[in-house]
């Protein structure tokens, strides 16, 4: 079967792999144009100028070192701070000569352009300031003759000839290896977004259900995790769109579709006796929950749907009530006051605190799946991990550990009090067929 490489990989995954190309790139020409310069000045005598062409090519080796490290955005950090001030030096000792025009600060325009394309998801000082600094000089010194005019810095006329054209090459080049890199993301982004569209309007998206189970093992309910079945791919897990839906928007139409997909599915529950006390999970997204209608539709859903709202969990991230709060919590108050209960997912990994979980009417916490996993060689997780259990019996809270894949870690959290569990120990997420033959399985083998 042949697949489509904007299937091959996550948005985040390809952005890095453009971003690496790129800094090699760019660090290969700057090895090539000091180095070559370098030896050319060597051989003629011009021993300052050779040590400058040869301090270029030394900026190289350091992010190189950090790219093949796999450090790819310390190493963009470094290139653009550190070039910023080398290049403007050279454009100064390359102030234009009789006939022959300044060409140095040609690479301004690439390096002000490629800087904008790796940082163009990172805060307004590397988006923003950055790159217009690096255009603002290109301006400067393609408007003015300021240079510095020494012997020992200026090149034979002969060479600065030739110069500017092996410069004004390069840049043109370099420019144009950027502006494709920026193509290529920008066209994938798009068929992407407009294969997930069609998905969407076709009935491509499903949901499995992954069981949550009390210490006994008993299926307490399932959390709703979204899968992408393309006809031609298969299924796509959701780290190669979500974040997408999330930038595109199609994340609050895609979360509808889940809570009211999940929600009929609690209501042909309710009908059944092996599955009519079963709860399910929802995740909703902050820009889903930020909508200004969000509790309004949620109740549409559930009254639409007939669903129990004592059977629905809506889990939320930690991050989300950092804008917020106050709106936050009278949003999830209003629902809870219809009986649904919110969960707070990851806890731990972001912005928790004993003063929110006091003021958010929160029901259920889930420890991040990272801590269950060092628990049983790191102490210090360890140690998180059962602050985190005597604290939400403390306070009253429902506790689920997520992620829990062996025995041992089970059974530590058995004795240590949790209250519910999830991971593949006790499966994986599965079509609503397969986890409704497992729910009546246990019901039934319980019952006998």
């Amino acid at each position: 079967m042949k697949r489509n490489s904007v299937f091959d990989w996550s948005p985040e995954q390809r952005r890095h792999r453009r971003v690496r190309s790129l800094l090699l790139f760019g660090s290969g020409v700057f090895v090539a144009l000091g180095g070559g310069w370098s030896v050319f000045y060597g051989l003629h005598g011009h021993w300052v100028m050779m040590a400058v062409h040869l301090a270029l090519s030394a900026l190289a080796i350091p992010a190189l070192a950090l790219i093949f490290l796999d450090h790819a955005r310390a190493a963009a950090i470094f290139i653009a701070h550190a070039l910023l001030p080398f290049v403007t030096w050279l454009c100064l000792i390359d102030a234009p000569l009789g006939d022959i025009q300044r060409s140095t600060h040609l690479f301004l325009l690439p390096i002000g352009v490629g800087i904008f394309f790796i940082f163009s998801q990172e805060r307004a000082y590397l988006r923003y300031f950055l790159p217009c600094l690096y255009f603002v000089l290109f301006i400067v010194f393609q408007c003015s003759d300021m240079g510095v005019s020494h012997p020992d810095l200026m090149a034979p006329e002969r060479v600065r000839y030739v110069g500017m054209w092996v410069n004004a090459i390069t840049a043109v080049i370099a420019l144009g290896v950027v502006l494709t890199l920026m193509q290529v993301d920008m066209a994938s982004y798009h068929q992407l977004e407009g294969e997930m569209r069609r998905a969407l309007a076709r009935g491509d998206f499903r949901l499995h259900y992954q069981p949550q189970v009390d210490p006994s093992r008993r299926i307490l309910g399932a959390e709703a995790l979204l899968r992408w079945f393309n006809p031609d791919h298969g299924i796509i897990p959701p780290a190669k769109f979500i974040t997408l839906a999330e930038e595109t928007g199609l994340i609050v139409p895609l979360g509808d579709w889940v809570l009211r997909t999940a929600c009929a599915q609690l209501a042909l529950w309710a009908e059944i006796p092996a599955t009519r006390d079963l709860t399910i999970s929802v995740n909703v997204s902050a820009s889903q929950f930020r909508q200004p209608d969000f509790v309004p539709r949620v109740r549409e859903i559930l009254a639409h749907t007939g669903a129990d709202p004592s059977r629905l969990k809506l889990e939320l991230t930690e991050s989300l009530f950092v804008r917020d709060p106050d709106v936050a919590a009278e949003k999830m108050s209003a629902l809870r006051d219809v009986g649904l209960r919110w969960s707070l997912d990851d806890f731990g990994t972001g912005y928790s605190s004993l003063h929110m979980l006091r003021n958010l009417p929160v029901d259920e916490i889930k420890i991040d799946k990272t801590f269950v996993s060092r628990m049983a060689s790191e102490e210090q997780d360890r140690a998180i991990v059962r602050l985190l259990i005597d604290m939400c019996s403390t306070l009253g809270l429902f506790l689920v550990a997520e992620g829990v894949e062996t025995e041992e870690q089970y059974r530590l959290l058995q004795a240590w009090g949790c209250d519910g569990f999830q991971g593949y120990l006790f499966g994986k997420a599965m079509p609503v067929f397969q986890f409704s033959r497992l729910a009546e399985a246990a019901s039934a083998a319980s019952t006998n």
